[in-house]
């Protein structure tokens, strides 16, 4: 937003980062992505609201599930391959309310 007055002070609206949902109440997104990877594939999962920790930690049961690498960063988790089946049954037996998106 601008504005020429010099006494504005735009307020933010703050949602707070750190807001924990419970499993049931996460609309999580499940997607095979490729896009500027080189032509590999990567099962990204979006649409998560809590704390980096527990990104992080749910990153790393799914990568272990898996067996394969990946990343939690920004709100995504990344596993590498195509996995979209077995992230989605495994995110709906943790009690999370899981899409398939994309073709």
């Amino acid at each position: 937003m601008y504005s020429t007055d010099p006494s504005f002070i735009y307020e933010e609206e703050h949602i707070a980062p750190d807001e924990e949902l419970a499993n049931n109440q996460q609309n999580l997104r499940v997607a095979l992505d490729r896009k500027n990877r080189g032509g590999k594939a990567v099962t990204l999962v979006t649409g998560f609201i809590g704390s980096d920790d527990a990104l992080d930690k749910l990153g790393k049961m799914l990568k272990s599930k898996c067996g394969v690498g990946g990343a939690a960063k920004d709100g995504e988790i990344l596993i590498q391959g195509d996995f979209r089946d077995k992230v989605l049954l495994l995110l709906q037996k943790e009690g999370y309310k899981v899409k398939k998106t994309g073709g």
